[in-house]
């Protein structure tokens, strides 16, 4: 009989002490991702104009997937390019992730038959969404090189 209580003690210590042991390692981990804010994916688009076109241009750290189109000519394309580590890196180097706040919209110009120029940023911890952000010209200059790394790796029809 004794040997069946230190049969059960010792399965229910040794359960006890795994738990302990791999809440601790995941709180870990968690800590090390809170610290570290990366950029996940970027989505410049433009949208508008008397014909409704667009361009969308959807940047990811492997790929870039390329559209574009005319409601009014109801014609569209699409396509995916391939990037490796060091593109993606040069293409977000200029922007600043803890600045990313700071930058501010614009009114959409759509209803006057305008083009909107709208990013979206997203973060592994945040999402940003700005609208004609050209307006603001104090923060909107890392927008803009980023824009213009991103200018020289783009097909000639989606510059």
């Amino acid at each position: 009989m004794s040997a069946i209580k230190n049969t059960s003690w010792k399965i229910l210590f040794s359960t006890f002490l795994l738990l302990i042991f791999f809440s601790c390692s995941s709180k870990e981990e968690k800590n090390t991702d809170q610290l570290h804010e990366e950029i996940d994916y970027i989505v410049l688009s433009y949208v508008g104009g008397q014909s409704g076109s667009y361009k969308i241009i959807k940047i990811k750290k492997d790929s870039l997937y390329l559209e574009k189109g005319s409601a009014a000519n109801h014609t569209h394309r699409e396509q995916r390019v391939a990037i490796n580590n060091m593109l993606w890196k040069k293409i977000v180097s200029p922007l600043d992730i803890e600045n990313l706040d700071l930058i501010e919209s614009s009114p959409s110009i759509q209803s006057v038959d305008g083009i909107d120029e709208t990013f979206q940023i997203k973060t592994t911890k945040k999402s940003h969404v700005y609208v004609n952000a050209y307006n603001d010209t104090v923060h909107y200059k890392r927008l803009q090189n980023m824009k213009n790394e991103l200018e020289k790796i783009l097909p000639k029809e989606y510059r």
